[in-house]
Formats: structure tokens, sequence, C-alpha cells
């Protein structure tokens, strides 16, 4: 069998409302829609996270699932959640990996597109694996 195919699609945003330039503290929400464009079922399991801001500071994030979810996606189906990020410079990026099992229990892993995170305008990320 081969692995599945995940199209990982990323739309940054920045968030004034959440940020205060004067005290260093920029808010930034982002979207990601995950998709199964393959023909065997995949469950996401966990992610890894590498945030970094202007200044090279690194932060790394591990977890289980996404936002309280483990989604099983079947062939076809995607699925769409939203979370945030704060960075201590108006402009950052992000990128990683999420860890998925197919349903004959192998595992494999799919990048996350690096996208920055910009307080003036943001680029997506695309990737398909």
């Amino acid at each position: 069998m081969s692995t599945p195919e995940i199209e990982v699609r990323v739309q940054p945003r920045y968030l004034p409302e959440q940020s205060s330039p004067l005290e260093e503290a920029y808010g930034f929400a982002y979207t990601i829609t995950i998709a199964n464009k393959g023909d065997e079922p995949a469950q996401l399991i966990s992610r890894h996270w590498i945030i970094l801001d202007a200044d090279g500071h690194r932060e790394e994030v591990r977890g289980l699932g996404v936002v309280g979810h483990q989604p099983l996606l079947k062939p076809g189906e995607a699925f769409e959640y939203t979370s945030g990020s704060r960075l201590r410079t108006p402009t950052g990026s992000m990128e990683g990996t999420y860890f998925f099992v197919k349903e004959d229990g192998e595992p494999f892993e799919v990048p996350i597109p690096r996208f920055m995170l910009d307080a003036t305008g943001q680029t997506g990320g695309r990737v398909l694996h």
C-alpha cells in the first residue's frame, strides 16, 4: 500500500485586537485545512510545531491531535480548524509536522508548510505529500 495523499492548506491572519505592539505582543490566528486526497483512510494523531519570531526566538510545541480532535479522514474528506499563536515581534513563521496512522496501523508524517506571520500582510502555504 502507498502513503495516503494528505494536503495541508494554511490561511494565517494578524489579530490587531489581540496585539499590543508597545508590550511586544502580536497575536495571530491561522486556519488549516487538512484534506485526504488519497484512496485510504488516515487518522491524525499528533502535531509538532516550530515557531520562530524575527529575533530568532524558537519555540517548539508538541501535542496530541489538533484543537482537541484526532480526526479520521476518509478518502475525499477534509478537516478544518482555527488556532493561534503569539509572537514578541511583528513577523515570524511557523512550520511543522502532523503524525498520522493509516487504517492498517502504519504511521507516516505529513509536513506542514512554512507560513509567515506578519502584522502587515501574510502569505499562505500549501503542500501535497
